[in-house]
């Protein structure tokens, strides 16, 4: 998942940094897709399993809650790379308006934290 449209990196307090900067929410802290060993790579698509029965349902769940799938996502950062994926992302949820919230369905404004 673009850690940048979650509502946990976008609120102000106790703002999630996200999984591979330094997780610091419980749920990500216990998440099994992030401390998997069975992926031999950063990413999921990395694993023989891929995708396997946990990241299926999470996709089913992220498909009908959120309308993106993380399956996707994958298979999108392993076609084109993630620099091709974040600017993909941006032209998707990134607006004058801020950054849009896939889950609360709310715009932030921009952090600007360079």
């Amino acid at each position: 998942m673009d850690c940048g449209v979650c509502s946990a990196h976008l609120r102000e307090k106790n703002q999630c940094l996200g999984c591979n900067l330094g997780p610091n929410m419980v749920s990500c802290l216990r998440c099994k897709l992030r401390t998997c060993t069975d992926r031999k790579g950063k990413y999921c698509y990395d694993c023989q399993k891929f995708p396997c029965q946990r990241l299926k349902h999470l996709d089913q769940r992220y498909r009908a809650k959120y309308g993106m799938s993380e399956i996707a996502n994958l298979e999108f950062i392993k076609d084109n790379g993630i620099e091709k994926f974040m600017e993909s992302e941006n032209d998707k949820y990134v607006s004058d308006e801020g950054v849009f919230c896939v889950h609360d369905k709310k715009y932030y404004k921009k952090i600007n934290k360079e």
